[in-house]
């Protein structure tokens, strides 16, 4: 899509114009659905974590300062959106796994073929507050100090998070390599 009208599209939805929201909705649904799926236990989990997503972007347009990308930002809601909701419901939970982390340092995922479908629903089988740090860390690029702030934990225990989540998929990737 030009970005003539994406930027006419995004002017539509700063004025509450539904038919704008509409298809900004339709333009970023699916890839934001993507990224929710990441961080949700379940579909439908997913799905309200989007829909909360778009609403917050249609009722926060005011804080887009259009200096980044629109995509960019839009993502950047829907992963703060996500991380809400696990602090919301409580659902987080976090091993501390002090001095483990100086282990697994560097996956060994990228040896294995797996596809994007397959290593999703394994991400998704992490408990909730490994998959939370997995994505934050691997996917999405955030330090560890910022997934400390973000989650509520320290440093060493976002550290720890990865490890354990890195072992965790490197220990089903190993179980599905054998059967």
């Amino acid at each position: 899509m030009e970005n003539s009208k994406l930027h006419s599209i995004w002017q539509g939805c700063k004025k509450q114009d539904r038919k704008a929201q509409a298809e900004l909705y339709e333009l970023f649904s699916r890839k934001m659905f993507v990224i929710c799926q990441r961080y949700a236990q379940t579909t439908l989990e997913a799905e309200d974590i989007l829909q909360n997503g778009f609403v917050k972007i249609f009722t926060k347009h005011h804080l887009y300062d259009e200096k980044g990308s629109l995509e960019g930002w839009i993502k950047r809601i829907m992963v703060n959106t996500a991380i809400e909701h696990y602090r919301k419901n409580k659902t987080l939970t976090f091993e501390t796994l002090e001095g483990t982390h100086e282990n697994y340092t560097h996956s060994e995922l990228s040896s294995t073929h797996v596809s994007y479908k397959d290593l999703l629903n394994l991400i998704r089988e992490l408990p909730a507050g490994y998959r939370a740090v997995f994505n934050l860390y691997a996917i999405e690029g955030y330090s560890h100090k910022e997934i400390a702030e973000m989650l509520g934990i320290s440093e060493s225990g976002s550290k720890s998070q990865l490890s354990r989540a890195r072992q965790l998929l490197q220990q089903k990737l190993t179980k599905e390599k054998m059967l």
